[in-house]
């Protein structure tokens, strides 16, 4: 049974291929948070199904209100969308042009937004061998080639590296000199908010930035993301994207999400001390090489042993499901990522996999 998926989370499919109930599976492969839900989003949702008797706010009002106080800027600068991979798909149709340029290793979907949008795709490869390491005047010469959008995740996905606020404030800079718009996907920056570059973007008529509510508030199933960006950029996405993208129940979650700080800090709090000791466990397994990280998972180097996609078949004969990190361009099958979890999970995590590394 192949297990080499192209995103996290396919806990449906690899329970079905095993014959197991998807909850006998420990999902180590999608990066949600390990607190689950903010306590107060069960009942808001629960009381919220008489609005499935009206069609949902199409602008999101009260919603995307809750995003600009939360990020500190005004309602003008928030689109709300049905999860970020919405307004990846949307991100083409914003820029005149038909060459894209992608930061690598990356989120497979900027590709096939680009693709399906009729635009050639061209990578920008970052290497292990730097950590990861973004350097921009490499960059500023490939840019240089012509191109008219570039997609960048911060924290990367998977690498969970942190560019910080004065590189992307470098690379803003970069990107007007050669007319290329950027697209900066903060999908993970709840985890390290300090590090967003909203204010520098929310000033500049040629980017935006992509958030997600699905990771740190634990509601992927719901899907349920927002644009962040100056007010011109974002009346175009508003006019781009479809009505009613964002269903009423989805609005209700998010608001009870938003309005929860004390669940914020326990989350920042919870992952910040699994992940290192995550990390530091991580590390003790001889022939494993895990790097730094931003976000609330690892990106792991296999140095000595099976490849990944070997080591995730003998995870899964323990019910432990990781993401082979394979299918991102510019890795190959000697990497996996896995999600930070709770201390229990991620200690049967570590002792799974060094056992899987002495066999």
């Amino acid at each position: 049974m192949s297990t080499d998926f192209e995103h996290g989370g396919n806990v449906f499919a690899v329970a079905r291929s095993l014959g197991i109930a998807p909850e006998e599976l420990l999902d180590f492969s999608a990066s949600i948070n390990p607190l689950g839900m903010a306590p107060g989003v069960r009942e808001a949702v629960m009381g919220s199904f008489d609005r499935l008797l009206h069609y949902p706010d199409s602008e999101a009002a009260e919603l995307r209100h809750s995003l600009a106080a939360l990020h500190g800027v005004t309602d003008q600068n928030i689109c709300v969308a049905n999860g970020s991979t919405e307004l990846i798909y949307l991100a083409p149709r914003l820029v005149e042009g038909k060459r894209g340029l992608v930061i690598a290793p990356p989120f497979a979907e900027y590709a096939k937004a680009l693709a399906l949008a009729g635009w050639s795709v061209d990578y920008h490869e970052l290497r292990p061998v730097d950590g990861f390491e973004l350097n921009l005047e490499r960059l500023r010469g490939q840019l240089g080639e012509g191109s008219d959008i570039l997609f960048l995740g911060n924290p990367g996905n998977p690498t969970g590296r942190l560019i910080s606020r004065a590189e992307v404030g470098e690379l803003l800079d970069i990107c007007r000199s050669a007319g290329t718009f950027l697209v900066l996907d903060e999908a993970f920056m709840d985890f390290c908010e300090e590090g967003s570059a909203k204010d520098l973007v929310c000033r500049n008529d040629r980017a935006v930035i992509f958030r997600s509510l699905t990771k740190f508030y634990a509601l992927p199933g719901l899907r349920l993301g927002c644009a962040i960006g100056s007010p011109g950029v974002i009346n175009r996405l508003q006019t781009l994207r479809g009505p009613w993208s964002v269903n009423g129940v989805a609005q209700v979650a998010g608001i009870a999400s938003l309005a929860d700080r004390e669940y914020r800090e326990r989350t920042l709090l919870a992952v910040s001390g699994e992940r290192g000791l995550l990390m530091a466990g991580l590390g003790r397994i001889a022939g494993l090489k895990p790097y730094p990280s931003a976000a609330n998972y690892l990106l792991v180097e296999i140095e000595q042993g099976p490849a990944a996609g070997e080591l995730c078949r003998r995870l899964l004969t323990e019910r432990i499901l990781l993401r082979n990190c394979a299918s991102f361009t510019g890795l190959a099958d000697r990497f996996f990522r896995v999600a930070v979890r709770s201390r229990e999970e991620n200690v049967r995590l570590l002792a799974a996999l060094a056992a899987a590394l002495t066999t």
